[in-house]
């Protein structure tokens, strides 16, 4: 298998001109004329095409950008032509015409000059690669969380930095109502000041078995859906949603999953949106063993942070609760029952806010920001910074030992062995599929 650590040095296919990959300047947005959209139409509409037809990508944010009147989706692709179909048809009965193309190979859709920006819906390991590839093909990304290595972050935001096109992230917790009165009442002093939070992520013990290896569908394109990941034989469950999660090739489990929520509302609380957790210690964890999974799935971890704050994260149940000097305040529950200890904190308006008005959904956000210049609810130096806090535990796990990390230098102080899993080797065979 051929491996290499840089992905904007990946070749295309001789579909893809040589320089199209290489930075440019910021593209205006598509416009289209009102003979295709109809009186409606806004002056300017951006242009996208879809990577990974999933449930997230389909159900998720396919169905939110369809209802937004300054975009027009034109392109969807997928490795599983099922998925591919349903999309397109779901596209093109949503705009009543055929103009929405089906294009199995994401270069081909990328290659597309017509196409202003991507929405990316894929498994975790295709995220950045597929962003970074996008970015470079002068296309504005709003992709799917989380990064799978700590270097790929960082990665990311330069090449973000270097094309200056738009990356924004697909979380929705920013905007979602509980977790902003959560982390407004923390940020402006209601609780005193912050001592320890506790998180709970859902506890996944669904178990996926060693079956044996088939051949791929017909039509599947499985080397393309390995991607930059290491190669595994294709079994029956190989590509579920849940079973690629629990698999160290392709994703970090629950941690990295529901993590990125929850961890975010207690990051934004600390306010350590822009850093990340300087040590992390590995009280419990537990993987799967004579099985597919070889993620835990089951941790009991404990950050530490620069000003002395303190992240349980166990698995259990979605939760978030703050401790503070003079009270505490939280949320049991995916979206659930707010608590505190003076529920008045959380219906408080504050005079000098120490936070961001709430913004719109992503979607909607993204839209914002490449036609307006709006603030990205997240942007790749958010996205990098939480992932980073959350896959310094997965290293602590693998290592099985309390690890420190220096954010500003982005490395493990004198540790060899946990700088050495910052990064990871990828695979090239997808080059040739």
């Amino acid at each position: 298998m051929k491996t290499e650590k840089n992905t904007s040095n990946l070749s295309r296919r001789g579909s893809l001109k040589a320089g199209l990959f290489t930075a440019g300047a910021l593209a205006a947005p598509t416009i289209i004329p009102s003979s295709v959209l109809g009186d409606k139409a806004p002056s300017k509409i951006i242009t996208m095409g879809f990577i990974g037809l999933g449930a997230q990508g389909t159900d998720v944010n396919l169905k939110n950008f369809l209802q937004q009147q300054d975009c027009r989706v034109i392109a969807a692709c997928d490795v599983k032509p099922d998925r591919q179909a349903n999309a397109q048809n779901m596209i093109n009965e949503h705009y009543g015409d055929k103009g929405c193309a089906g294009i199995p190979d994401f270069r081909d859709l990328l290659a597309r000059k017509d196409i202003d920006a991507v929405c990316i819906s894929t498994p975790d390991h295709w995220h950045v690669p597929m962003s970074i590839l996008a970015m470079e093909a002068d296309k504005h990304v709003i992709s799917e969380k989380p990064t799978l290595t700590i270097a790929e972050g960082r990665e990311l935001v330069n090449v973000q930095k270097k094309t200056g096109k738009v990356f924004t992230v697909g979380i929705e917790d920013r905007s979602v109502i509980h977790y902003y009165k959560l982390t407004e009442a923390v940020r402006n002093g209601a609780i005193g000041d912050l001592v320890r939070i506790e998180v709970g992520l859902p506890y996944k013990d669904r178990v996926f078995p060693n079956l044996p290896e088939i051949p791929v569908p017909q039509g599947f394109n499985y080397k393309m859906w390995l991607g930059p990941a290491p190669y595994k034989p294709y079994t029956q469950n190989r590509t579920e949603p849940q079973a690629w999660r629990q698999q160290d090739a392709f994703a970090a489990g629950v941690l990295t999953d529901w993590g990125m929520h929850l961890c975010d509302t207690a990051q934004i609380a600390n306010f350590s949106e822009r850093t990340s957790a300087t040590k992390v210690e590995v009280i419990k964890s537990i993987t799967p063993t004579n099985c597919m999974n070889d993620v835990p799935n089951y941790f009991d971890l404990k950050f530490t942070y620069a000003n002395g704050v303190t992240m349980n994260v166990l698995s259990s149940q979605p939760r978030i609760m703050f401790y503070g000097t003079k009270g505490w305040c939280g949320c049991d529950g995916w979206r659930g029952q707010l608590m505190a200890h003076d529920k008045k904190i959380l219906k408080a308006e504050y005079a000098d806010n120490k936070i961001w008005k709430i913004p719109p959904y992503e979607q909607r956000n993204f839209l914002d920001v490449v036609l307006k210049g709006a603030k990205p609810n997240y942007d790749a130096e958010d996205l990098h910074r939480l992932s980073t806090t959350l896959l310094t535990g997965a290293i602590a796990m693998k290592l099985n030992r309390t690890i420190k990390w220096d954010p500003e230098k982005e490395e493990f102080p004198g540790d060899d062995e946990a700088n050495a899993l910052r990064s990871r080797e990828r695979s090239t065979d997808w080059m040739n599929a």
